[in-house]
């Protein structure tokens, strides 16, 4: 993994120049693998990351906003018990490993001093974020719980001492000699990236590979120097944090990997570079687990309103032969004197024929001649009067299957709060049940908030990110002469100017915002079409979300996330200044 030993060691050294003598002021839980420190050091207030998530456990300073629930967790009220108010003594890495322990010191509620260890153990899904009291080295709580039943070797539970996890008898690299290196290297044995690895505590295949491709021939005089000069960077923290990427598979570290054979993206700190690589990553995932319910259920009716689509077709195809049931009706009431019953069919003469021709007509056997007449009478009503409700039965089943369609495409770059937003949408649309809280006091309406971007020239642009945004983007808060844009036929956010002559780059950008919050976000030279918001209209009755729109032209673009990402942080340090 890119977050190994050699990576823990530069964020730590971050974390102490920035963090030592801090207080922390606030803690907030907003996932729950995710711990996020507010600390205020040296005359500036930072956020810090803690995460234990099997996926993407990590540690570094943010400048990302996190949403946080109502009620916090009891681990998040445990932290803010003991830890709130306290000073970080120090930040220090435990033996090279992907372990980083905060030290601080505090008091309690007698005033008396206490010193409390914060422990991150970054290990893919065995992370965890670990509170012990540093005076008797006892856990005073964790994020994740492991009893004797799950975890042999070591009990994570309140109350029991805290054991490190188990270091394998690995060597740490920053004592490393050519000696040592040369001793653990078996050079006939082959896979040398794979023995490092085994030797080394904290050192990855990425690590690993970079060193044995700077030996070239990886014999027994290049190979340990070549290591040895990485671990020097290391040693002198000649950082140099990048992100790779060949379109398929992305990887950071803070030395340059040379053996990928790509062009890096160079980043000020592996702080921001981290903030970068995981940019959506996580909240994803927090979003895939909190709407994990409603996908299920909008793909399940979007899956049902599909077959009931084919049956109304089928059916429409049937009202589509009622002057075919009318016609036999009325040659069978003209030919009554030679049908007997029992007979299957019987071949008159079509009156209706210019030509004179003949028609053969299904009969039933176990009816009689007038039976089966009237039978296809019967037919003929049912079908006309069925025409007309079947086509608007279809017409209904397309809306809502495109609505099952607009909601699963915005599920997918929503956010938390997005999502609840989604939630309540749902309950009144009559898609879900509301939720039965004791106790529970009901949540005066608000206006929803809506996403906000800055262009390159300093013209705000508004996204809505679910229905009760678009529409309330689009009917209510937009100027009638605001530019709205829309992907062209797909499911996407509403988007507006709020400028009424933007210029070309400023609507190229707008447009990548609507391309980019869309089902089309993966795809290439996506049509989006761009009015004036005074031809933007919601029909009576019609679902929300759903416009019709008139004097649009159309521009073509590709969606670029590190342009939404620009857009954004030029939004953030403009609502950071003064006003």
């Amino acid at each position: 993994m890119s977050f190994d030993g050699v990576f823990t060691y530069a964020i730590v050294g971050e974390l102490e120049e920035a963090l030592a003598g801090g207080r922390i002021t606030k803690i907030h839980q907003p996932s729950a693998y995710e711990i996020v420190l507010l600390v205020r050091a040296r005359g500036h207030n930072h956020k810090v990351m803690l995460s234990a998530h099997p996926t993407y456990a990590r540690v570094h300073l943010t400048n990302e906003t996190y949403n946080n629930p109502s009620e916090p967790p009891m681990f998040c009220m445990r932290l803010r018990k003991q830890l709130e108010g306290s000073v970080i003594e120090a930040v220090r890495q435990v033996d090279f490993d992907r372990i980083i322990v905060m030290d601080t010191k505090g008091r309690d509620e007698l005033g008396d001093v206490q010193t409390k260890r914060l422990i991150i153990e970054v290990m893919g899904r065995h992370s965890n974020i670990i509170l012990v009291d540093a005076s008797t080295d006892t856990i005073i709580d964790s994020l994740k719980h492991l009893p004797p039943s799950v975890n042999r070797y070591r009990t994570v539970l309140p109350g029991h001492p805290y054991v490190a996890p188990p270091t394998h008898g690995k060597l740490n690299p920053l004592e490393a000699t050519e000696e040592m290196v040369l001793k653990k290297i078996d050079f006939h044995a082959g896979k040398l990236a794979h023995q490092l690895v085994s030797a080394f505590s904290g050192i990855s295949p990425l690590f690993a590979n970079e060193a044995v491709f700077r030996a070239g021939l990886a014999n027994r005089t290049t190979l340990p120097k070549s290591f040895l000069a990485l671990i020097d960077d290391v040693r002198h923290r000649r950082f140099a944090p990048m992100m790779y990427t060949n379109g398929e598979k992305e990887w950071f570290y803070v030395l340059p990997l040379k053996h990928l054979k790509i062009e890096g993206q160079p980043f000020a700190s592996a702080s921001e570079l981290l903030d970068r690589f995981y940019f959506g990553k996580a909240e994803r995932d927090r979003v895939k687990q909190q709407a994990h319910d409603i996908e299920r259920l909008m793909a399940n009716e979007k899956a049902k309103n599909e077959k009931k689509l084919l049956k109304l077709e089928q059916t429409l195809e049937e009202a589509k032969k009622a002057d075919v049931y009318r016609l036999y009706g009325e040659l069978l009431t003209a030919h009554l004197y030679a049908i007997k019953r029992g007979m299957t069919e019987i071949e008159v003469a079509n009156y209706y024929d210019e030509n004179g021709g003949t028609i053969t007509i299904p009969l039933d056997p176990q009816k009689s001649p007038s039976e089966n007449a009237q039978q296809y009478f019967q037919k003929y009503q049912k079908a006309k009067n069925s025409f007309a409700v079947v086509q608007e039965q279809i017409e209904r089943t397309k809306e809502d299957i495109a609505y099952c369609d607009t909601i699963l495409s915005q599920l997918e770059t929503a956010s938390p709060k997005d999502v609840e937003e989604i939630r309540d949408e749902l309950i009144e649309q009559g898609y879900l049940r509301p939720r039965a809280a004791k106790g529970a006091k009901k949540r005066k309406p608000t206006a929803p908030e809506l996403d906000r971007y800055v262009a390159s020239d300093g013209t705000e642009i508004l996204v809505g990110k679910n229905n009760k945004q678009n529409d309330y983007l689009t009917t209510k808060l937009a100027h009638k002469d605001d530019v709205w844009l829309h992907v062209k036929n797909i499911p996407g956010s509403h988007v507006v100017i709020r400028n009424k002559q933007p210029s070309d780059e400023t609507l190229l950008e707008a447009a990548n915002l609507a391309a980019y919050f869309s089902k089309a976000r993966h795809s290439g030279s996506v049509p989006v079409d761009y009015t004036r918001i005074r031809y933007v209209k919601k029909p009576s009755g019609a679902k929300p979300g759903f416009v019709i729109y008139e004097n649009e032209q159309t521009l073509y673009v590709t969606p670029d996330e590190e342009l939404v990402r620009a857009m954004k942080q030029r939004q953030k340090e403009q609502a950071a200044k003064p006003s």
